[in-house]
């Protein structure tokens, strides 16, 4: 990105994006899928709101998968899904068929994202829990893509093989173990997709508290200040980890939150929901660049989730990181260790639909905009779970070492001079 100017003047502000390891080839990671999680509640959205003219045109564009264990029930009428849900969002940094992005050498197909999104019950929270690519997990045994057997398990590897070791399913199953949690619905969207969203939307205001540059990516940003970023700009700053933060993958994490709860508010917006052009491109980019669960194809069920997602308050949408240190050695040796008992903690509150505070910070890439509007400012920031909707979540209980932010949460990135 080249000779962007900004909108308004902005102070420090956040950014952290990481280094990565992987298994198979050490290409600098590209975690800007998370994004997908909000673009497939927009791309639903736009779906009801343009049905009657490209139904069937969106229906065509779907790719699917089906994951172990799916059962495949009647669709639910539109408008009428019941109760919670989960919805596993996955990223392929796969460079096939994405025009050169990130380079033509396509040497194992990894999810640079792994993002699981928890609607409550009573469906007036939601949380979004971003896994680091580099934390060491297990891995389950995993069916083969082509339904010939299992791959066997694997006692640690870091989760970002799993997409690479057996699909989307594998990493459904990966994520499914390590959290207890059950993932009736998921979803990969490529870095084409990520491009093509951002575009649709009109661009999304981010906020940086420095000059940004960072040759890796080709993001360049002059000074400190708050730039609506679209296309490959977009990209660039998501993926972007030697020009912010700490270079670690949790900084990273914290960064791209930056963007994703301006996504959230630029999306709600009546700009966005009230222009049939907008919402017609959203739904075409994310449809045609995202694999989809068998469970969520049906347009029906889509537009039934989105439904339910466009009414929760941004205040009650959570970006959180799942618990994870650097620094310790053995197997975990340059990559991130899980923090079990906070995580623990955290997802027995999912789980419960229990109402949480984040008072650890938004993390290690991102720092609170000061130039915030006063009444987004002062809202509360957390809430995970059913609590009255009238209620603020400053009476919920704190979950130590859980980092994250709202999507109500005006933060900027964290330039790394």
């Amino acid at each position: 990105m080249s000779d962007l100017r900004p909108r308004q003047n902005s102070s420090p502000a956040v950014t952290a994006i990481a280094r990565h390891g992987r298994l198979r080839r050490s290409n600098p990671a590209l975690a800007v899928l998370k994004i997908i999680g909000v673009a497939l509640a927009v791309v639903l959205v736009a779906a009801v709101s343009v049905t009657a003219i490209t139904l069937n045109q969106f229906q065509s564009n779907i790719k699917t998968v089906h994951l172990v264990g799916e059962t495949q029930g009647p669709p639910p009428s539109l408008g009428s899904f019941e109760g919670g849900f989960n919805i596993l969002i996955v990223g392929s940094d796969t460079r096939a068929g994405q025009g050169g992005i990130g380079g033509t050498s396509d040497g194992g197909v990894l999810n640079d994202v792994t993002m699981l999104v928890h609607v409550s019950q009573d469906q007036t929270n939601a949380v979004a829990v971003s896994i680091p690519r580099d934390m060491v997990v297990p891995i389950p045994a995993c069916p083969r893509e082509d339904g010939k057997g299992n791959y066997s398990s694997m006692s640690a590897m870091p989760i970002n093989n799993t997409l690479a070791y057996g699909g989307l399913a594998c990493t459904v199953v990966t994520v499914k173990a390590l959290t207890g949690l059950d993932i009736p619905f998921a979803a990969l969207i490529t870095f084409e997709g990520v491009i093509a969203m951002s575009d649709a939307v009109g661009g999304v205001p981010v906020c940086v508290n420095g000059p940004l540059n960072d040759p890796y990516t080709g993001i360049t940003i002059a000074k400190a200040g708050t730039y609506t970023l679209s296309g490959a700009d977009a990209l660039a700053f998501l993926r972007s980890r030697h020009g912010v933060g700490d270079g670690s993958d949790l900084g990273r994490i914290s960064s791209q939150q930056v963007y994703l709860s301006s996504l959230v508010r630029t999306v709600k917006s009546n700009d966005t929901l009230s222009n049939p052009a907008k919402l017609y491109g959203i739904a075409q980019a994310a449809t045609t660049n995202m694999t989809l669960s068998d469970s969520l194809k049906n347009l029906n069920t889509m537009v039934s989730l989105a439904l339910v997602l466009k009414k929760i308050p941004e205040n009650r949408i959570t970006f959180v990181q799942y618990p994870g240190t650097t620094g310790v050695g053995g197997v975990y040796s340059g990559k991130v260790a899980p923090l079990v008992p906070e995580a623990a903690a955290l997802f027995q509150a999912i789980k419960d639909d229990q109402p949480f505070s984040l008072d650890s910070g938004t993390g290690r890439g991102s720092v609170q905009n000061p130039n915030a509007p006063i009444a987004t400012a002062s809202a509360s920031p957390s809430a995970s779970a059913s609590a009255d909707p009238g209620s603020t979540s400053a009476a919920a209980p704190v979950l130590p070492g859980v980092l994250g932010q709202t999507a109500a949460d005006y933060t900027c990135s964290k330039v790394n001079n």
